[in-house]
């Protein structure tokens, strides 16, 4: 017996051995990506203290005035400024909640080039969805400027045919028909790259239950809704709420290149108004301050879909 019980507990060293060396080498195999988190993610944390100075570029951060929380005080205390935050984050959970609800899109277009029959249709469909993710925010404003500038080829065509007698102004309205509009460009270029993440979740349900089904005189409408739409739920719910909790992060490149002085007011997202107030106006130290404020709510948001998640799903996102 004391034979035995030494060469289990030899055995059982020797598997944690194993297993620490398993753990060791994963995390070797890991590293070089924590590293890069560390450098793009966290390290740039540190330019949070410029929003305790007034930060002046010629003179540098030693050169600066230390003020404290002036700038936190100026953000909350000003009416004025509370009223911009208030239009700027209207305009952010606006278009954010607007990309939320037509996120099911690329979800039912997955489903329906999986029915296709003709696979070089099907592929010709997936690669003109797919180009337009590829291509830069500035081309796309270029062929939208083609298109519908007051010169451009729609209004063109309708001023030669009768429709209207003077240039309908797409790029330049000042109502909130523009949050429509960004998102019709954000459909358009973000709609294949979302497709093809559905169609590789496609191919993991069972086939097995498509042909039960099909045993039972299932047709192609049932299929899709008792069985390709179910096993696609659970990839959808987790994109949905990594979304929820991206609520603040809705772009800014798409904003930056469409807006001008007439659509400002209601393009101007969270982002947008952080380049603007600390980059092109110079306020260094007030546009840090702002964005300290975004990740804090970013991070409250995090954990309320994380704490969502875990009751609805029983599985948490962090």
């Amino acid at each position: 017996m004391g034979v035995i019980n030494l060469r289990s507990i030899t055995n059982g060293d020797g598997k944690k051995s194993i297993k620490k060396d398993q753990g060791f080498r994963y995390f070797l195999l890991i590293s070089p990506f924590l590293v890069l988190v560390f450098l793009f993610a966290y390290f740039p944390l540190h330019g949070w203290i410029y929003s305790f100075y007034d930060f002046r570029p010629a003179l540098g951060l030693s050169g600066s005035n230390f003020v404290g929380f002036q700038w936190f005080e100026f953000l909350f205390g000003s009416q004025a400024m509370r009223n911009e935050l208030r239009r700027v984050m209207t305009n952010t959970f606006v278009m954010s909640f607007l990309n939320l609800g037509t996120s099911l899109l690329p979800l039912f277009m997955a489903m329906f080039l999986n029915e296709m029959r003709s696979k070089r249709f099907k592929k010709s469909v997936q690669i003109l969805t797919t180009l337009p993710n590829f291509i830069s925010w500035i081309l796309v404003y270029s062929m939208a400027f083609m298109l519908f500038s007051t010169s451009g080829m729609v209004n063109t065509l309708l001023q030669n045919i009768g429709v209207t007698d003077s240039a309908i102004r797409f790029l330049d309205t000042t109502s909130r028909v523009v949050w429509f509009q960004m998102l019709g460009w954000g459909i358009w270029k973000g709609l294949g790259w979302g497709t093809i993440i559905y169609l590789a979740a496609i191919a993991g349900i069972d086939q097995e239950l498509y042909e039960a089904a099909k045993v039972d005189g299932a047709n192609r409408f049932q299929l899709m809704r008792h069985i390709t739409f179910p096993g696609l739920l659970p990839t959808y719910l987790v994109l949905l709420l990594l979304g929820t909790a991206n609520l603040l992060n809705n772009g800014l490149e798409q904003y930056f290149v469409f807006q001008n002085a007439f659509n400002r007011n209601h393009i101007e997202v969270l982002d947008l108004y952080i380049y603007n107030v600390g980059i092109a106006a110079g306020s260094t130290s007030l546009g840090t301050a702002i964005s300290m404020m975004k990740s804090v709510i970013s991070i409250i948001l995090l954990f309320c879909v994380n704490f969502i998640s875990k009751k609805i799903r029983g599985e948490s996102i962090i």
